[in-house]
């Protein structure tokens, strides 16, 4: 899922797979992050990073992506994973998904009612969604039914501390509630689960002088392009196409301040 307010930027071929170019992509509405895209980078490696992390606890598993989006990260998955389903709403991003990844099994279905098995996966995968649903208890219920006792849930949201500061409503129009840590911790265990880890996502060296160079906010200065519809100055351009994955860092220290959560939460074996 996409997190800023985004213009519609010519799509590029700059850093993506190879296998990326054989079917047009999705549409950047501001709803997901696509791969391929120059101005959309710094997004899509915001999210990479997490799934590039947590591939280890997917090998050999039986895993579920709840709402899977343009479907790289599923994809990702797909090279470690014993299996792959893939769940989501959007009519068009199932049929992109069968079309360009066909190692996941993609199904149609709606995330408060999700179309698979009690107790049939290993692990469940929810990056950058929850905050996208209306009844997210719900959701976390759901994956707590379609786990196998002592499977996991891995789940990022952006942390509303430093998203929507200050603000009622989140920034992001297609949000419907963002979290800080103890709303998501307390959400996880009303679900029934046990967090094991919760941690966050934090601006690495090398981005952190992008904040510094870009008046203070690498991101703020993003947006403001985004929304003012026009180019994109070719520097700040050429800095967001750089951003890789290892800029950024997972860590548990200062979570309040992490750009997004990222919690592991577990199925009791006696539930």
């Amino acid at each position: 899922m996409n997190e800023a307010p985004t213009a519609n930027p010519a799509a590029s071929s700059a850093g993506a797979p190879a296998h990326e170019t054989a079917l047009d992509p999705l549409p950047l509405t501001g709803e997901r992050t696509v791969p391929g895209i120059a101005e959309e980078n710094y997004w899509f490696r915001r999210h990479e990073v997490v799934y590039r992390d947590l591939l280890g606890r997917c090998t050999d598993r039986a895993v579920l992506e709840a709402g899977s989006g343009e479907g790289y990260g599923a994809n990702m998955i797909a090279d470690v994973a014993k299996s792959v389903i893939g769940v989501d709403y959007d009519v068009s991003a199932v049929e992109h998904v069968r079309a360009r990844y066909p190692r996941v099994d993609m199904r149609h279905g709606n995330l408060a009612a999700l179309p698979i098995d009690d107790e049939s996966v290993d692990v469940v995968v929810n990056f950058q969604v929850i905050e996208h649903l209306w009844d997210q208890l719900q959701f976390l219920r759901e994956c707590f039914r379609v786990l196998k006792p002592g499977g996991e849930l891995l789940i990022s949201t952006p942390n509303r501390i430093t998203f929507s500061p200050g603000r009622d409503t989140p920034l992001n129009p297609f949000h419907t509630r963002e979290l800080n840590a103890g709303e998501l911790r307390e959400l996880l265990e009303d679900a029934g689960f046990t967090v094991s880890i919760l941690t966050g996502v934090h601006h690495g060296p090398s981005l952190k002088a992008l904040d510094a160079k870009h008046g203070g906010s690498f991101i703020d200065a993003q947006i403001e392009r985004a929304l003012a519809g026009e180019p994109w100055p070719a520097d700040l351009t050429a800095d967001v196409a750089a951003v890789t994955t290892d800029d950024f860092e997972i860590s548990e220290p200062n979570i309040d301040a992490s750009l997004d959560l990222l919690a592991i939460a577990v199925k009791p074996t006696d539930r």
